[in-house]
C-alpha cells in the first residue's frame, strides 16, 4: 500500500468489533468485467484499466462492494454474512488524488430487509459520530423502487421505465430524459443495415453486426458498451421515440422527482401524492413505510434527515433505497445502499439480498485537520 492509513483507523475498527462486523481483506487487483458491466458509467471512465498475461480485463480496485459480493460468492459463505472493511481504492479524479481510503460495512443476507437497511444508515452515521464529534451531520434519503413504482403505475413502456431508470442519480441525465420524453424525437439517420435491423427489433443479428463494426475499427468491447448493450440501446431509442406521455402523467412525474421533505413527513406525504395522482403505489409504500419505523428506531437525530424523491446514486447496482451523509459545507462523506439483484448477477445460485455503505476516509480527515 502507497499511503498510509488514517491515524483514526483504531476507532473505525473499533465499531466494526461492536457491530459484530467481520473485517475482510480484498485483493486490490480485480477482474473489471463486473464494474465494467455493472458499476455505472461514471465509475467506468474512471477505473484504471490493465491485462493478464493470458488476455483477462484487470483493474486497481475502484470500489467494494463488488469484490465483497464476488469474494462471498467464491468462498459460499453462509448468510446472513456482515463484512467490513478499511482499504485503498483507486479511480481517476479531476482533481485530488487517484488513490485513497474507504470503510464500510456490507450487510448481505437478512431476510429483515427494513431493519438491514435502518441499521446501514445508522452503523454508518455512528462511524461518522464517532471520528467527527461534534460535527453536525445531514442525511439525504432516496428510495429508487419508490421511483420504479411510479414510472409503472404510469403505464410508461418498459422503454421508458429502463431508461428513466438508469438516469436515476444523476439530474443531468434525468432531465435529458424527460425532455426527450416530453418532446420524443424523429428518426435517426442510421445506416441503412442498422436501421433495418433496428426496425425488425432484431437484437441478435443487431449485436453480430455492431460486433463486426467493431472489430473492423479496432474498438474493445472492454473500453465501453459491449455490442449486446449497443444494439439494446438503439431498439429502445427507436421504441422509445414512438411514446409521448399526456400532460397530466408529465405532471405527475415531474412533481413526484421535485418532492423534497423532511423525513418524519415523507410518508405522509408519498400518500397524498399517490391520491392526489390516481396512482396505486401500495407495496413501494409500505415497504418504505416499514423502513421508515425501523429508521426512527434506530435514535438518530430525525430532524438531520431529508427524504428526496429524486435522489438516487451513480452506480447502476442499487436497486432501493439509498442514502449519503455530508457535513455542514455540503462535502459528501458516506454513501450507501440496497442492491438486492448484485449477488445474482455475479454468480449467486439463489438471490441474496444486500445493502451496505462506503464512508470516504480523506475528506473525513480534511474535515478533522480543519477542526484542528
Amino acid at each position: 500500500m502507497t499511503l498510509r492509513a488514517p491515524d483514526f483507523a483504531d476507532d473505525i475498527f473499533a465499531l466494526f468489533n461492536e457491530r459484530e462486523a467481520e473485517l475482510t481483506d480484498i485483493a486490490i487487483i480485480q477482474p473489471a468485467d463486473p464494474f465494467l458491466d455493472m458499476a455505472g458509467e461514471d465509475l467506468r471512465r474512471r477505473i484504471f484499466l490493465t491485462e493478464s498475461e493470458t488476455g483477462a480485463n484487470l483493474c486497481l480496485r475502484p470500489e467494494f462492494t463488488i469484490p465483497v459480493c464476488r469474494d462471498h460468492i467464491e468462498k459460499r459463505a453462509a448468510t446472513p454474512q456482515r463484512y467490513a472493511y478499511l482499504g485503498e481504492v483507486f479511480r481517476q479524479q479531476r482533481e485530488g488524488g487517484a488513490e485513497f481510503f474507504q470503510a464500510g460495512i456490507e450487510d448481505l443476507g437478512a431476510s429483515d430487509r427494513a431493519g438491514a437497511d435502518a441499521r446501514s444508515l445508522a452503523d454508518a452515521h455512528a462511524l461518522l459520530t464517532r471520528v467527527l464529534p461534534g460535527h453536525a451531520l445531514s442525511v439525504t434519503l432516496g428510495d429508487q423502487a419508490v421511483f420504479e413504482a411510479v414510472l409503472s403505475a404510469l403505464g410508461l413502456p418498459r422503454g421508458w421505465q429502463m431508461r428513466l431508470t438508469r438516469a436515476f442519480g444523476s439530474q443531468k441525465l434525468l432531465q435529458a430524459a424527460l425532455d426527450d420524453l416530453a418532446n420524443p424525437q424523429g428518426a435517426t439517420n442510421l445506416p441503412r443495415a442498422v436501421a433495418g435491423l433496428v426496425a425488425r427489433g432484431d437484437e441478435a443479428a443487431l449485436a453480430e453486426h455492431v460486433s463486426v463494426v467493431m472489430e473492423e475499427t479496432g474498438l474493445s468491447p472492454s473500453a465501453g458498451r459491449t455490442p449486446q448493450e449497443i444494439a439494446r440501446r438503439l431498439i429502445e431509442k427507436a421504441e422509445l421515440r414512438s411514446v409521448r406521455l399526456t400532460d397530466e402523467a408529465m405532471s405527475a412525474l415531474k412533481a413526484f422527482v421535485s418532492m423534497r421533505t423532511p423525513f418524519a413527513e415523507a410518508g405522509e406525504r408519498l400518500s397524498a401524492f399517490a391520491a392526489d395522482n390516481g396512482l396505486i403505489l401500495d407495496d413501494a409504500l409500505e415497504t418504505f413505510a416499514a423502513r421508515a419505523e425501523r429508521i426512527s428506531a434506530e435514535g438518530l437525530p430525525l430532524d438531520a434527515l431529508t427524504y428526496d424523491a429524486g435522489f438516487g446514486r451513480p452506480l447502476d447496482y442499487y436497486t432501493g433505497f439509498v442514502f449519503e451523509i455530508a457535513s455542514p459545507t455540503g462535502t459528501v462523506l458516506a454513501g450507501g445502499g440496497r442492491y438486492d439483484r448484485l449477488l445474482t448477477l455475479l454468480g449467486a445460485e439463489t438471490p441474496i439480498p444486500g445493502v451496505g455503505f462506503s464512508i470516504w476516509l480523506d475528506r473525513v480527515a480534511g474535515l478533522k485537520e480543519t477542526a484542528a
